[in-house]
């Protein structure tokens, strides 16, 4: 079973267990709620609706809310010297459909919604692995070893000869 929504100015065709991405919407991740802009559903028998089909729902899930990929905006008139250089994100909210519900019955879907939440993410401690001690010290010894060879060789080099003038005998006659 399939249905057409409308949310946010424009239509989607779900389908019981799909992700959406729709404009940005005013609910709180993992909040389930429904919507009742149902234009079509469709399935073994079809119910169109007359703008919406009456007793039809679609129930979802917020997985996400987050800002699509950069567009750039740039404006220019020729000879003019105009030019405007803008970037702009896009609010959106993901949505997991997780059923379907027509005058005639219900399709549901047996997958579970996935919550992506950035602060929970920001906040889960980080995994470290552990090092033997031996290796950090054995490592440490030897960029000690080296760093004394590289700073004796410099030494060396920065050392200038020192050049005296040749000064040419006059000549007596």
């Amino acid at each position: 079973m399939y249905a057409i929504v409308r949310t946010g100015g424009k239509q989607y065709k779900v389908e019981a267990g799909d992700v959406v991405r729709v404009e940005k919407l005013q609910n709180e991740l993992g909040s389930e709620f429904d919507l009742t802009d149902v234009l079509m559903v469709g399935g073994e028998k079809t119910f169109v609706g007359s703008p919406t089909v009456d007793s039809a729902k679609v129930t979802v899930v917020v997985t996400s809310q987050s800002k699509a990929p950069k567009v750039i905006v740039f404006k220019k008139k020729r000879r003019q010297g105009y030019r405007r250089l803008k970037g702009h994100r896009q609010l959106y909210t993901e949505l997991f459909v997780k059923s379907i519900t027509s005058p005639e019955g219900v399709a549901k879907t047996d997958k579970k919604a996935k919550v992506n939440d950035p602060s929970k993410k920001e906040a889960a401690p980080k995994k470290e692995t552990a090092k033997p001690v031996a290796k950090k010290a054995a490592s440490k010894k030897t960029t000690a070893k080296k760093a004394t060879a590289k700073k004796t060789a410099a030494k060396k080099t920065t050392k200038k000869k020192a050049t005296k003038k040749k000064v040419a005998k006059k000549k007596t006659v």
